[in-house]
Protein backbone atom coordinates (compact mmCIF):
# COMPACT_ATOMS: atom_id res chain seq x y z
CA UNK A 1 0.00 0.00 0.00
CA UNK A 2 1.24 3.32 -0.95
CA UNK A 3 2.28 5.63 1.80
CA UNK A 4 0.52 8.94 2.98
CA UNK A 5 1.91 12.10 1.68
CA UNK A 6 2.64 12.95 5.33
CA UNK A 7 5.08 9.73 5.43
CA UNK A 8 6.52 10.59 2.01
CA UNK A 9 7.10 14.37 3.21
CA UNK A 10 8.97 12.32 6.31
CA UNK A 11 11.22 10.34 4.65
CA UNK A 12 12.64 12.71 2.71
CA UNK A 13 13.08 14.86 5.36
CA UNK A 14 15.20 12.19 6.47
CA UNK A 15 16.67 11.54 3.48
CA UNK A 16 17.73 15.48 3.04
CA UNK A 17 18.96 15.75 6.99
CA UNK A 18 22.52 17.00 6.84
CA UNK A 19 22.38 17.34 3.26
CA UNK A 20 20.13 20.54 3.40
CA UNK A 21 23.08 23.03 2.59
CA UNK A 22 24.18 21.04 -0.72
CA UNK A 23 20.94 20.44 -2.01
CA UNK A 24 20.18 24.27 -1.42
CA UNK A 25 23.71 24.74 -3.33
CA UNK A 26 22.92 22.35 -6.36
CA UNK A 27 19.32 24.19 -6.66
CA UNK A 28 21.41 27.61 -7.16
CA UNK A 29 23.60 26.35 -9.60
CA UNK A 30 20.69 24.42 -11.72
CA UNK A 31 18.70 27.83 -11.57
CA UNK A 32 21.51 30.11 -12.19
CA UNK A 33 22.46 27.99 -15.25
CA UNK A 34 18.52 27.66 -16.63
CA UNK A 35 18.15 31.41 -16.06
CA UNK A 36 21.21 32.59 -17.47
CA UNK A 37 21.20 30.39 -20.43
CA UNK A 38 18.12 31.63 -21.14
CA UNK A 39 18.94 35.71 -20.51
CA UNK A 40 21.17 35.54 -23.11
CA UNK A 41 20.60 38.07 -26.26
CA UNK A 42 19.39 36.41 -29.88
CA UNK A 43 20.75 32.61 -28.52
CA UNK A 44 19.18 32.60 -25.34
CA UNK A 45 16.30 31.12 -26.17
CA UNK A 46 17.83 28.30 -28.49
CA UNK A 47 20.57 27.54 -26.03
CA UNK A 48 18.30 27.05 -23.53
CA UNK A 49 16.40 24.59 -25.12
CA UNK A 50 19.12 22.56 -26.04
CA UNK A 51 20.35 22.91 -22.30
CA UNK A 52 17.27 22.84 -19.96
CA UNK A 53 16.18 19.59 -20.49
CA UNK A 54 19.25 17.80 -19.92
CA UNK A 55 20.01 19.90 -17.35
CA UNK A 56 16.29 19.04 -15.50
CA UNK A 57 17.04 15.58 -16.08
CA UNK A 58 20.50 15.59 -14.10
CA UNK A 59 18.16 17.67 -11.04
CA UNK A 60 15.37 14.71 -10.93
CA UNK A 61 18.02 12.08 -11.04
CA UNK A 62 20.53 13.74 -8.04
CA UNK A 63 17.60 13.72 -5.62
CA UNK A 64 16.53 9.90 -6.94
CA UNK A 65 20.07 9.05 -6.17
CA UNK A 66 20.09 10.66 -2.72
CA UNK A 67 16.88 9.20 -1.58
CA UNK A 68 18.41 5.43 -2.69
CA UNK A 69 21.75 5.71 -1.81
CA UNK A 70 21.96 8.60 0.99
CA UNK A 71 25.31 9.58 0.45
CA UNK A 72 26.80 13.57 0.03
CA UNK A 73 25.16 15.02 -2.43
CA UNK A 74 27.40 15.60 -5.77
CA UNK A 75 26.28 18.56 -7.86
CA UNK A 76 27.83 16.79 -10.52
CA UNK A 77 25.36 15.17 -11.16
CA UNK A 78 23.43 17.85 -12.09
CA UNK A 79 25.17 16.92 -15.73
CA UNK A 80 24.35 13.29 -15.80
CA UNK A 81 21.93 13.94 -18.54
CA UNK A 82 24.67 15.47 -20.85
CA UNK A 83 26.22 11.94 -20.88
CA UNK A 84 23.13 10.23 -22.98
CA UNK A 85 22.24 13.76 -23.85
CA UNK A 86 20.43 12.65 -27.56
CA UNK A 87 18.21 10.12 -25.36
CA UNK A 88 17.18 12.25 -22.62
CA UNK A 89 16.84 15.49 -24.86
CA UNK A 90 14.92 13.91 -27.14
CA UNK A 91 12.47 12.16 -24.54
CA UNK A 92 11.92 15.50 -22.73
CA UNK A 93 11.34 17.77 -25.32
CA UNK A 94 8.75 15.08 -26.27
CA UNK A 95 7.37 15.52 -23.03
CA UNK A 96 7.32 19.46 -23.35
CA UNK A 97 5.79 19.20 -26.73
CA UNK A 98 2.99 17.12 -26.07
CA UNK A 99 2.44 18.78 -22.45
CA UNK A 100 1.70 22.53 -24.60
CA UNK A 101 -0.50 20.41 -27.03
CA UNK A 102 -2.53 19.66 -24.21
CA UNK A 103 -2.42 22.81 -22.73
CA UNK A 104 -3.45 24.59 -26.15
CA UNK A 105 -6.30 22.50 -26.00
CA UNK A 106 -7.42 23.35 -22.06
CA UNK A 107 -5.81 24.14 -19.01
CA UNK A 108 -7.01 21.05 -16.79
CA UNK A 109 -5.98 18.57 -19.61
CA UNK A 110 -2.77 19.74 -19.43
CA UNK A 111 -2.35 19.67 -16.02
CA UNK A 112 -3.31 16.05 -16.15
CA UNK A 113 -1.26 14.90 -19.05
CA UNK A 114 1.86 16.95 -16.81
CA UNK A 115 1.00 14.15 -14.02
CA UNK A 116 1.01 11.41 -16.57
CA UNK A 117 4.36 11.95 -17.83
CA UNK A 118 6.00 12.96 -14.54
CA UNK A 119 7.71 10.24 -14.18
CA UNK A 120 9.75 9.99 -17.07
CA UNK A 121 13.09 11.15 -15.70
CA UNK A 122 13.12 8.52 -13.24
CA UNK A 123 12.63 5.89 -16.30
CA UNK A 124 15.32 7.45 -18.48
CA UNK A 125 17.45 6.36 -15.04
CA UNK A 126 16.13 3.09 -14.39
CA UNK A 127 15.68 1.57 -17.79
CA UNK A 128 18.45 2.96 -20.41
CA UNK A 129 17.22 1.26 -23.00
CA UNK A 130 13.53 3.19 -23.23
CA UNK A 131 13.73 6.64 -25.05
CA UNK A 132 11.36 8.42 -26.42
CA UNK A 133 7.29 7.51 -26.23
CA UNK A 134 8.55 4.23 -25.22
CA UNK A 135 9.73 6.22 -22.09
CA UNK A 136 6.46 8.45 -22.13
CA UNK A 137 4.18 5.46 -22.48
CA UNK A 138 5.63 3.91 -19.08
CA UNK A 139 5.39 6.98 -17.55
CA UNK A 140 1.98 7.13 -18.45
CA UNK A 141 1.16 3.42 -17.56
CA UNK A 142 2.26 3.73 -14.01
CA UNK A 143 0.35 7.01 -12.84
CA UNK A 144 -2.78 5.08 -14.21
CA UNK A 145 -4.82 5.69 -11.31
CA UNK A 146 -1.91 7.75 -9.07
CA UNK A 147 -1.81 10.67 -10.98
CA UNK A 148 -4.16 12.63 -8.24
CA UNK A 149 -1.77 11.08 -5.31
CA UNK A 150 1.05 12.75 -6.77
CA UNK A 151 -1.06 15.66 -7.26
CA UNK A 152 -2.15 15.65 -3.74
CA UNK A 153 1.62 15.13 -2.20
CA UNK A 154 2.79 17.91 -4.67
CA UNK A 155 -0.06 20.66 -3.31
CA UNK A 156 0.97 19.43 0.13
CA UNK A 157 3.89 22.07 -0.49
CA UNK A 158 1.65 24.99 -0.52
CA UNK A 159 2.86 26.30 2.52
CA UNK A 160 6.57 26.20 1.60
CA UNK A 161 6.02 28.09 -1.44
CA UNK A 162 3.98 30.40 0.06
CA UNK A 163 7.03 30.86 2.11
CA UNK A 164 9.19 30.62 -1.11
CA UNK A 165 7.21 33.27 -2.11
CA UNK A 166 7.83 35.63 1.28
CA UNK A 167 11.72 35.15 0.88
CA UNK A 168 12.01 36.47 -2.58
CA UNK A 169 12.07 33.36 -3.34
CA UNK A 170 15.06 31.90 -1.22
CA UNK A 171 12.87 29.06 0.30
CA UNK A 172 12.89 27.72 -3.04
CA UNK A 173 16.53 26.63 -2.49
CA UNK A 174 15.16 24.30 0.16
CA UNK A 175 11.76 24.24 -1.30
CA UNK A 176 12.43 22.48 -4.74
CA UNK A 177 14.92 19.67 -2.93
CA UNK A 178 12.22 18.90 -0.61
CA UNK A 179 9.70 18.58 -3.35
CA UNK A 180 11.91 16.34 -5.72
CA UNK A 181 13.00 14.32 -3.01
CA UNK A 182 9.62 13.58 -2.23
CA UNK A 183 8.91 12.67 -6.13
CA UNK A 184 11.51 10.34 -5.94
CA UNK A 185 9.93 8.75 -2.70
CA UNK A 186 7.16 8.75 -4.25
CA UNK A 187 8.32 6.77 -7.58
CA UNK A 188 9.84 4.25 -5.79
CA UNK A 189 6.88 3.81 -2.90
CA UNK A 190 5.34 3.34 -6.85
CA UNK A 191 7.44 1.22 -8.08
CA UNK A 192 6.99 -1.21 -5.70
CA UNK A 193 3.30 -0.96 -5.54
CA UNK A 194 2.98 -1.78 -8.46
CA UNK A 195 5.52 -4.85 -8.63
CA UNK A 196 3.79 -6.14 -5.83
CA UNK A 197 0.05 -6.12 -7.43
CA UNK A 198 2.09 -7.90 -10.38
CA UNK A 199 3.18 -10.54 -8.96
CA UNK A 200 -0.12 -10.96 -6.95
CA UNK A 201 -1.71 -11.42 -10.06
CA UNK A 202 0.59 -13.80 -11.09
CA UNK A 203 0.40 -16.00 -8.27
CA UNK A 204 -3.44 -15.85 -8.81
CA UNK A 205 -3.29 -16.59 -12.28
CA UNK A 206 -1.41 -19.76 -11.56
Amino acid sequence: MLKLNSELRAVSRTTLSGNWVMAALATLVYLLIAGGVSSIPVAGSVLAIIITYPLAYGFAILFLDLFREGKPIDIGKLFDGFKDFGRVWGTLILVAIYTILWTCLLIIPGIVKSYSYALTPFILKDEPELKYNAAIEKSMRMMDGYKMKLFLLDLSFIGWMILSILTLGIGLLFLQPYMNTARAAFYEDLKAELSDRYVSEEENNN
